[in-house]
């Protein structure tokens, strides 16, 4: 099985989207299933208007089909709905191809966020983009449910993982004041890491990622510590320094980055937003309250084994064959037979 994922957002953009293609597409090919890409590197690209690190492909017609053409896929993904996503959409609609889409980002509430233009708007303009697909992967179940009241069809599941192999507890040190208070990605607008480093917190504060909004934050909150944007082991290091992760969004669809800190032994400070809260759900991991500084003390007395044994619940193999097993059935093809002969195959090349 072949699947082609097209995606406006790729490296060297370091954000959920990017490293969930990625690490599923990776647990994929160990089942067997041949995972490639169509991604902004061939086009040429702009820097969005105020978010010049955030480039968009500006894709011909011609060269996305010959693209998607020579690699000769059995299915295609349409990951992102950006100028790429919409290429490769008007090109399987052209054809009669069915396609699979999936939907990461809460672009109402983010453009509401700098621009005024209604939500409703873009809502409609998101319905009609997946209206053809063959399935609409979500994260998490209330995400799910909510899809289908806005009048999306065909939703399904699609849940995240974590690599317990980078992400885990390890002997490091900030050489910071603690309890260390981290928060890790995109530093934007609508991320809300404003109500977290306005919190009245003893010991550190900590940002790890890079955006439009960092010059200023470290402007208003000098006494913050902003460690860019850093990835892999440097990464995985900085979680496992950290007391507490505090993740202040109120619009993400998942939070990856709080399955990286619990596999870290990390617990989360949140509010009560369907992200953590369809993450976390009752675990006893997090503290989700509309009170952010007392969510991030009360984190401070979670035992961080729980954290451990909720992560390992979290596989990314798990996800690969949810992923698989959605792409199958949107051609009522049976999911577990593609996987078994995906990787019978995978064993004979061996």
């Amino acid at each position: 099985m072949r699947i082609l994922i097209a995606t406006d957002a790729w490296h060297p953009q370091i954000n959920g989207v990017v490293r969930t293609l990625t690490t599923m597409a990776a647990a994929a090919r160990k089942l067997g299933v041949d995972i490639q890409f169509l991604t902004p590197e061939p086009f040429r690209t702009i820097g969005l208007p105020g978010y010049e690190g955030l480039r968009v492909a500006l894709p011909s017609p011609r060269k996305v089909a010959r693209l998607i053409e020579d690699a000769q896929p059995d299915n295609i993904h349409i990951a992102t709905e950006g100028p790429l996503g919409l290429m490769v959409r008007r090109y399987c609609r052209k054809r009669g191809l069915p396609f699979t889409t999936s939907f990461h980002t809460r672009f109402p509430e983010y453009i509401a966020a700098r621009a005024p233009v209604p939500e409703s708007w873009v809502w409609a303009a998101l319905r009609r983009f997946h209206w053809p697909s063959g399935a609409v992967m979500a994260a998490t179940q209330a995400l799910a449910d909510e899809l289908r009241g806005r009048g999306f069809r065909n939703v399904v599941l699609w849940p995240r993982g974590v690599d317990t192999r980078l992400f885990h507890p390890r002997e490091t040190d900030l050489g910071l004041p603690r309890p260390v208070f981290l928060s890790v990605g995109r530093v934007a607008v609508e991320k809300n890491l404003e109500a977290f480093l306005s919190l009245d917190l003893p010991g550190s504060k900590v940002i790890v990622g890079d955006g439009p909004a960092r010059a200023d934050l470290q402007r208003k909150f000098p006494n913050a510590v902003f460690l860019g944007a850093l990835s892999g082991e440097a990464l995985a290091g900085v979680y496992a320094a950290a007391d507490v992760f505090v993740f202040p969004s109120r619009t993400d669809t998942y939070g990856l980055v709080l399955l990286e800190a619990l596999a870290s032994g990390v617990p989360v400070a949140a509010f009560p937003a369907p992200g953590p809260r369809d993450v976390i759900g009752a675990a006893p991991v997090g503290v989700l309250d509309e009170d952010l500084r007392r969510a991030c003390l009360d984190a401070l007395k979670i035992d961080r084994r729980d954290c451990l044994a909720f992560a390992d619940q979290h596989g990314w193999e798990h996800s690969a064959e949810c992923f698989i097993g959605n792409v199958a059935h949107s051609r009522h093809d049976e999911p577990w037979v593609v996987i078994r002969t995906a990787r019978t195959l995978l064993e004979l090349r061996r």
